[in-house]
């Protein structure tokens, strides 16, 4: 499984971002997707997750209202859209696949990572 991230970027607070990830294989209907992120010196920590189908969606208190996570499985493709970013949504962006279908709210419910994106949202 190869999860390509891309999307990421330079932007001023207020304003917005799509990270989009990409992903091979030909099973990724049946799993669960996630974005994390994660600030230098500091753990991976969740933004949002979703299940198989895209019905069910977690997302963290940080980010709740700003984001939304979609995925569109007849592209192999999840998404993550953010408005009204602020400095402190600065990180590098991961997504994943999970390990099922359904779980999808904690760092070990996932197996597969991409490599990254860089978000950097300017004062």
């Amino acid at each position: 499984v190869q999860l390509q991230a891309s999307g990421g970027g330079l932007v001023q607070a207020g304003g917005s971002l799509r990270l989009s990830c990409a992903a091979s294989g030909r099973t990724f209907s049946s799993y669960a997707m996630g974005w994390f992120r994660q600030y230098p010196g500091k753990e991976r920590e969740i933004v949002a997750g979703l299940s198989w189908s895209g019905g069910s969606t977690y997302y963290a208190d940080s980010v709740k209202g700003r984001f939304t996570i979609s995925r569109d499985n007849a592209k192999n493709t999840v998404y993550l859209q953010m408005n009204s970013l602020k400095p402190e949504d600065t990180a590098v962006y991961y997504c994943a696949r999970a390990r099922g279908g359904y779980g999808y709210r904690y760092l070990t419910d996932y197996a597969y990572w991409g490599q990254g994106t860089l978000v950097t949202v300017s004062s």
